[in-house]
């Protein structure tokens, strides 16, 4: 979790950056050691001052654009067969760029959240051999994440590396092991593009345009998307009417006329609370206002750093922090999440006071989420006074940049995905869902329109989008029963519906005990499979064994496979993870085995079977029905019954992570 939490900070620090294009730039996808797409005519664009001449040689051609009123040119290359190393030489009016060691080759772009961010250092991974590791042909890159409410023009940064012992440790596992897999059967340059973020949604990975079909999006987009306003000019305008509406609105109440930020404040008479909480579900129904939160805290034995980070998650809505009587931070929003790094020699080593004003505007108020990577500070019981009750329907309220990038609908498309839908590529590879696990049948719909978009968005036809499904999860359930992930898999396996789609079944290889499974080198290397056979059109068996239909006869079901799946195959008689029902759909685990490549399944209990699963289980446990190419078999049900998450959609209100 030290990664999320040293990436959300670069976010909120970032995301507010201008950018000033003072002569010429290009964009930062283009840099020396990048590989850029074969067969396919490649746009390499940037900026520079309105009006200004581009030259741009290449295999001693040279190809021009004029810049544009906003400042941005695009030139575009003929397509080019695999091959490389070259230079490329782009000219302005006063400037000159090189880029050096350039490959043609091919170019994925790897997204989700952390089973595809979690790098090789996580997980453990040292290559045997060093030297060996040195691979020219495996490019890497990995973006700094970002975030609008606007597409963004250009991501904010990252850099291309040749794939190294060195180089290859902070870079995204499932990736390394996808393209590594790739390089060493095609022979082809292969560059990868990491552009991700732990604990993400797959809403804010999705454009305005894909989410505007769906209605549970539209009071969110409403407000915040539509008016097409960036985080910068949203900042701007509040910090320019901001003094006003504190001093005649926000800065009122007994607590800032008595100053009980200071530690002598005498609070004998104040209450304790649970945090994080909702101060509705304690001792506050229906107070709209000023809350005063206080208590003690300690520096860790070991600290020696010149900052302490004060992190206080998600505070609903306004917050302004005090240690020791000093403010150290403020806040405006009830999504986004405070981080305020407090400078040492304003600490002590024991007994340090922090004082928090939390202001709600409507609805819930209170410090209400209590994510893993918080500190300890926040936890626990606080001494609370309330203040200023106000009425939240004629409190003037400003708008703010209100996000989390974790949740936040479109904010992650416009700031990473956005800036690189000009670039020429192969496909895209996708680990995600466990985010909208609660939300599965939600995702049926959302995952594919996610697909369509980011193809249309790219414009360069039905790429091919191969996707990781859900690992086995969580402690083994003693019967059968429902289960938000298996519903998640079965929403992933139907974006298979969408041409040039590919799957990776993960349903052996995960841990029970931990949501980001060790075993990606297994995770990289079935995409690269399903990229074979989907994108390369290799004559190969990429996936195990998939559902193809039931007989039912007898007292037994009888399960058809697909064909070109190759032959069913398990070291022991019986087959693991298959349930069966009869009229009254409970389901019992069932005994089942191999016969003429398909598996009988029965119960002894049962005598007429109607349906029948498979490995319908947020983790199934051990299972042993692979194929003879030793991949396993998807997970599948028959049955029809209603979803557990049938009816759970998104809502803004609030934005919880």
């Amino acid at each position: 979790m030290a990664a999320f939490r040293k990436v959300f900070l670069l976010i909120l620090m970032g995301s507010m950056a201008a950018t000033a294009h003072a002569g010429l730039k290009l964009a930062q996808l283009f840099q020396s050691n990048m590989v850029l797409q074969r067969d396919k005519p490649v746009p390499i664009w940037g900026f520079a001052a309105a009006g200004e001449k581009i030259t741009l040689r290449f295999k001693a051609l040279n190809y021009t654009a004029i810049t544009g009123k906003d400042g941005s040119w695009n030139i575009k290359l003929p397509a080019q067969t695999a091959g490389g190393p070259y230079e490329i030489l782009i000219r302005g009016k006063s400037k000159s760029l090189t880029l050096k060691n350039v490959l043609f080759g091919d170019v994925w772009i790897c997204g989700g959240q952390s089973n595809m961010q979690y790098t090789l250092n996580q997980i453990g991974y040292t290559p045997k051999d060093t030297v060996a590791a040195n691979n020219p042909n495996l490019r890497l890159f990995t973006a700094s994440i970002d975030m609008d409410y606007v597409p963004k023009k250009d991501l904010a940064g990252g850099n291309w590396t040749s794939a190294s012992a060195a180089s290859i440790r902070n870079f995204s596992a499932t990736a390394y092991f996808f393209g590594l897999a790739l390089a060493d059967s095609l022979h082809v340059p292969i560059g990868l593009l990491s552009i991700n973020l732990g604990a993400t949604s797959i809403e804010t990975w999705m454009s305005a345009a894909a989410l505007s079909p769906f209605p549970q999006f539209k009071p969110y987009a409403d407000a915040y998307l539509a008016p097409a306003k960036s985080f910068k000019e949203i900042t701007t305008a509040f910090e320019k009417m901001k003094p006003e509406w504190e001093q005649n609105y926000y800065w009122k109440g007994k607590g800032m006329e008595e100053k009980w930020y200071l530690p002598e404040t005498d609070i004998s008479t104040w209450k304790t609370i649970e945090v994080p909480s909702w101060w509705e579900d304690q001792e506050l129904p229906g107070f709209d206002g000023a809350v005063w939160f206080r208590k003690s805290f300690d520096l860790p034995k070991d600290f020696k750093a010149e900052h302490f980070l004060l992190q206080l998650n998600q505070i609903d809505d306004y917050d302004m922090v005090w240690i020791n009587g000093v403010k150290v931070g403020e806040g405006f929003g009830n999504q986004n999440w405070r981080n305020y790094q407090v400078p040492a020699h304003m600490l002590k080593p024991t007994d340090n006071v922090i004082v928090i004003r939390v202001f709600d505007i409507g609805g819930k108020g209170g410090m209400y989420s209590g994510a893993i990577w918080g500190n300890p500070i926040l936890l626990g019981k606080w001494s609370y006074q309330q203040d200023l009750k106000i009425d939240a329907a004629t409190f003037p309220k400003p708008h703010v940049v209100n996000v989390s990038p974790f949740s936040t609908p479109a904010v992650l498309y416009n700031g990473n995905i956005a800036p690189v839908t000009q670039m020429a590529i192969k496909g895209f590879i996708w680990y995600q869902g466990e985010s909208n696990a609660g939300r599965a049948v939600e995702y049926r719909q959302l995952f594919p329109a996610m697909i369509r978009d980011w193809r249309k968005q790219f414009k360069q036809g039905d790429v091919p989008f191969l996707f990781a499904q859900l690992a086995n999860y969580m402690a083994e359930k003693p019967e059968p029963g429902e289960s938000d992930w298996a519903e998640l898999r079965e929403a992933q396996a139907k974006a298979l519906a969408l041409p040039n789609t590919g799957m990776a079944v993960l349903i052996d290889i995960g841990e029970a005990g931990d949501i980001h499974p060790k075993n990606k080198m297994d995770v990289g290397r079935r995409l690269a499979l399903e990229a074979l056979y989907t994108a390369y059109h290799k004559n190969i068996i990429s996936k195990g064994p998939t559902y193809a239909g039931m007989e039912i006869k007898g007292d037994s079901i009888v399960v058809h496979y697909a064909k070109g799946t190759d032959q069913l195959y398990s070291k022991h008689e019986y087959i693991e993870g298959f349930a069966i029902a009869d009229s009254s759909n409970k389901f019992h685990w069932a005994k089942a085995f191999i016969r003429n490549n398909s598996v009988i399944v029965y119960w002894d209990g049962i005598k007429k079977p109607v349906s029948v699963r498979y490995a319908w289980s947020d983790n199934p446990g051990e299972l042993n029905l692979y194929n003879s190419s030793g991949l396993p078999a998807a997970p599948f049900r028959t049955d029809q019954l209603p979803a557990k998450t049938a009816h759970k959609l998104f809502s803004e209100d609030p934005w919880v992570f």
